[in-house]
């Protein structure tokens, strides 16, 4: 049975039907989703309430756009099966539902509940199930893109990626496993690595007043995001590339997780320090034994002799793991400073389906693309036939 909302808690009329297993709800306020669902067991860190609380408060009532949560159930007993947190937005006159991300959310994964479908014809009726709920909305929808969903949820597959319309995704994660022996570690890296990370503490402790620390509470934490903001504007700006994440919804959002998040230890603001002057910044995200990174600074020329990002980046993680952090995620972007670390490239997937005769041209357009990231070295040659750079991130 598929049921719709119009509104938080407004069911609409004349909208069941028991032709598959699940029942579909789709909300359109986060906190209500948050209670439907109950106890939240986050699939990796961006699916933390936290996360979507602070993304929706600040992105909800943004032009265009409208929270489309769905939680699913089982149709028969109730058990919980997934919630999705979802929006739909305009994009060039198409109604298109996407994960709550916006380039901000680094993985995009469904919640599960004990009603998970485990197998690919389940996985269809859910899917088939989700898709007949969006069109049945009021307002419609046009297409659905689920983009950057990992293959595998805490050693598990996803049920998404089950499904025939998932493809490989243009963007990878980076995972760091450290294991228990922080040294031992250290020593896989390259000797040039090692030793310039030892060097770079070396140098930047010439000045007594140098100091590592990781903010203590929300409002030391809120200073030192306000030099983050600062320092990687004036970054972006010296290198001409149009940067979104100080504009005035995505500045909300993270200061709102920031503000939230620092006192149940889910945000993370780490920072170099001398004196008064902030050198450089770490923003991240912590569940349990698992850290990624988000957001990065550094205050450039000045301090460039001890390389302060890669500085600030191993004094995080060399802290983090004496408190028990055993996975250090660099996120996506495959940019030359994380591949010192050493990374895993966690692939990603994409996937795509058409909710109306409008989105029929794109769902096959993208299907295309997905195939063809099958091919890398066909997909090379293209790029290169169509006179296309490489990748800034690739240098």
């Amino acid at each position: 049975m598929t049921v719709l909302t119009t509104s938080a808690g407004e069911l609409a009329a004349g909208t069941a039907s028991r032709t598959a297993g699940f029942r579909v709800e789709l909300l359109s306020d986060w906190d209500q989703a948050a209670a439907r669902w109950g106890t939240f067991d986050p699939p990796t860190a961006f699916q933390h309430p936290q996360w979507y609380t602070s993304w929706y408060r600040a992105f909800a009532a943004a032009e265009g756009v409208t929270p489309l949560i769905a939680v699913i159930t089982d149709a028969a007993t109730g058990e919980r099966a997934a919630l999705l947190p979802l929006i739909r937005r305009r994009q060039n006159g198409l109604r298109v539902v996407e994960f709550a991300d916006f380039d901000l959310t680094d993985y995009n994964a469904p919640l599960l509940g004990p009603a998970a479908p485990r197998d690919a014809a389940a996985v269809r009726n859910l899917w088939r199930e989700l898709r007949r709920a969006l069109r049945k909305t009021p307002g419609g929808a046009d297409l659905i893109r689920l983009y950057k969903v990992p293959a595998e949820l805490d050693g598990k597959p996803n049920p998404l990626a089950l499904l025939n319309a998932a493809g490989p995704c243009s963007l990878n994660g980076n995972p760091v496993f450290t294991g228990e022996d922080y040294d031992a570690w250290r020593y896989t890296l390259e000797k040039t690595v090692r030793k310039e990370l030892e060097r770079s503490w070396r140098v930047f402790t010439r000045d007594p007043s140098a100091t590592f620390k990781i903010a203590d509470d929300a409002d030391e934490a809120l200073k030192i995001l306000s030099t983050t903001e600062v320092q990687q504007g004036s970054r972006m700006q010296s290198l001409g590339i149009n940067f979104v994440l100080n504009d005035e919804s995505c500045a909300e959002f993270y200061r709102g997780l920031v503000r939230d998040g620092i006192g149940s230890g889910y945000a993370l603001v780490t920072a170099l320090m001398a004196g008064e002057e902030v050198v450089a910044t770490l923003l991240g995200i912590r569940t349990g034994a698992r850290y990624v990174m988000i957001r990065i600074s550094n205050a450039g020329d000045k301090w460039s002799n001890c390389s302060p990002g890669r500085l600030i980046i191993e004094r995080t993680m060399a802290a983090l793991h004496r408190d028990g952090v055993r996975e250090f995620d660099f996120s996506v972007g495959n940019y030359a400073y994380k591949r010192r670390f050493g990374p895993v490239r966690m692939p990603l997937l994409d996937l795509s389906a058409a909710l109306s005769w409008r989105g029929w041209r794109h769902a096959l357009r993208d299907r295309a693309a997905r195939e063809l990231r099958r091919y890398p070295k066909l997909t090379a040659r293209i790029k290169q036939a169509l006179g296309k750079p490489p990748s800034r991130e690739e240098g």
